[in-house]
């Protein structure tokens, strides 16, 4: 047995149930290898797709996910999709093949390209040692939540594993996680006896049903209201006293909600820029409280009152066994009632901008909202639009809303629609773009039908790169680098096998309605031509964080 088949093996045997790649020369044998110990081999249509949707199904999912790439052009091929996945601390390892040769065409510097972007690099150097590192790369993406580059030499691939080396059939021990210090809930306890007007933003760490459990139950204990940052929305979509996403797309009930807070308590979340607005969410006499298991994430973004480390659902559970008496707090019979009648972005009123040429993006969001199943899972993609798919679609919890948005990259969003759907298979994925996106990326079309997904991909089409052509327009810049002719993506869809319909006013969403009252035999593409007449309200916001 070579050391790409006794890796392959191993890592399969340690828990890596998916590997997401495009097969070359250099990781043809490790990746068949995968496949042979019961792995599933999803093949992507370019390698920064596939390194996206293995990012979306290791955060859907829970569980580490493989990127398998060829030497060279392969992995830089990828590194739009591995910067994402490091930045936001996705538990992802990637198997790249590596030219060691001098004059190989193939050769860089893979290890400084991953610590370039964040990633951690690793390296299978000998045979002998060959499972144990790879076992150890592994281990350290799902122990560290972090992004790991395994490199993979061609001359140690080939290599024969010493008799008796066999690949250890053995899975990965579960994470420790972390128990808070006593006096550090102590602090929280008093924080939260002390507030009146309590809110409790969850964000990524918070991203489980335990986890939600714990923090529900400590709120009703204290009368917190509840938000969440982009990344973990949903998680409290079944509580009357959600205030949906905190940040940017929060709306203006939630802003003055939490604006109105003498208490913020960040659970697993980084209370950055923009789940806060850069600060303006923060009331000038309220107090900060974060909770996090990296103890250098406490503090990382501003100021705070006081930081525990310790993990999120721990934490909670300790706070609340600490007793004290249930307190209305935050939970008044006003705050219910305005709650109620318009926390969500579709209950607030706004004129209706659409034409007979063009849809009013809102307008679009509330009618596909209606028509889709509440049982789905939407990915977005970044540009001018994607607030409103972000205010607009509901989903059902935490698992069915998969934003890739840490590099404010364009293109991620129909691969990581794939990514949690391969994650989700029991929800309905839907893919949300711009138009700019959605060409960028439309290779991974051919991936959609050939994994017969029941996809929706829903274009929100205003010709251009509508965010610069917003932020720029105003100032009198020309604009036709960042303008373009109509295009059909309808057209463009059929052609990979999709059904597609082209949509201008509401009534041409009957289409769609038909499409989910049908077999689903095929994916949907949606081509909405959106009023681009102004920016979306979050837009300047956003220029202001580059």
């Amino acid at each position: 047995m070579n050391v790409a088949e006794a890796v392959g093996r191993a890592l399969t045997a340690a828990g890596v149930d998916h590997v997401f790649g495009v097969v070359g020369s250099g990781n043809f044998h490790l990746t068949n290898a995968m496949v042979a110990a019961g792995a599933r081999f999803v093949a992507a249509r370019h390698e920064g797709g596939a390194a996206t949707m293995a990012d979306a199904y290791a955060r859907t999912s829970g569980a580490v996910a493989a990127l398998s790439v060829h030497q060279g052009p392969g992995l830089t091929n990828a590194l739009t999709g591995i910067t994402e996945a490091a930045k936001s601390r996705t538990p992802l390892l990637v198997l790249a093949a590596e030219a060691t040769g001098r004059r190989s065409n193939f050769r860089v510097d893979q290890a400084v390209l991953a610590h370039s972007v964040g990633a951690v690099s690793a390296r299978v150097t000998t045979a002998h040692d060959a499972v144990d590192q790879a076992r150890a790369a592994l281990r350290r993406a799902r122990h560290e939540r972090r992004t790991v580059l395994l490199n993979l030499p061609l001359e140690v691939q080939a290599l024969d594993v010493p008799e008796g080396l066999s690949p250890a059939a053995v899975p990965l021990p579960d994470p420790e996680r972390v128990e808070p210090s006593p006096k550090a809930v102590a602090d929280l306890v008093r924080a939260l006896e002390r507030s009146r007007r309590p809110v409790f933003v969850a964000g990524r760490g918070a991203r489980t049903p335990a986890a939600r459990d714990a923090l529900c139950a400590l709120a009703d204990r204290h009368g917190a209201l509840l938000a969440t940052s982009a990344v973990a929305r949903g998680l409290f979509h079944d509580s009357p006293w959600s205030l949906d996403v905190s940040g940017g797309f929060a709306s203006p009930l939630a802003t003055e909600l939490i604006q109105g807070a003498d208490l913020v308590v960040g659970w697993g979340c980084a209370l950055n820029m923009w789940t806060m607005r850069h600060g303006s969410l923060i009331g000038p006499d309220a107090a900060v409280v974060q909770i996090d298991d990296d103890p250098e994430a406490l503090g990382a973004h501003r100021p705070i009152d006081l930081g525990v480390h310790g993990d999120v659902e721990r934490t909670a559970r300790r706070a609340a066994e600490a007793g004290g008496e249930r307190r209305e707090g935050y939970r008044t019979p006003e705050i219910s009632a305005a709650l109620s009648a318009r926390v969500r972005w579709r209950d607030v009123p706004y004129e209706d901008e659409s034409t007979r040429e063009r849809i009013d993006p809102r307008t679009l969001g509330i009618a596909l909202d209606e028509i889709l199943p509440a049982e789905r899972v939407v990915g977005v993609d970044s540009g001018n639009f994607m607030g409103y798919p972000s205010a607009y679609l509901s989903v059902p919890d935490e698992q069915g809303f998969c934003f890739t948005q840490a590099f404010q990259s364009i293109g991620l969003g129909l691969a990581t629609t794939i990514g949690a759907a391969l994650a989700r298979p029991d929800r309905l994925p839907v893919a949300v773009l711009g138009d700019g996106g959605a060409l960028m990326s439309a290779v991974e079309l051919d991936t959609v039908r050939r994994l017969g997904l029941p996809m929706v991909v829903v274009v929100f089409n205003d010709e251009g790169y509508g965010a610069e052509v917003h932020h720029f327009g105003p100032g009198g810049f020309p604009l036709d680098t960042v303008t373009f002719p109509e295009t059909d993506i309808a057209a463009v869809a059929r052609g990979y096998g999709f059904e597609a319909v082209t949509v201008r006013t509401r009534a041409d969403l009957k289409a769609v309605a038909d499409w989910v009252a049908g077999p689903r035999s095929a994916p949907l593409l949606v081509d909405a031509k959106v009023v681009r007449d102004h920016g979306a309200w979050w837009l300047e916001e956003a220029f202001r964080g580059h």
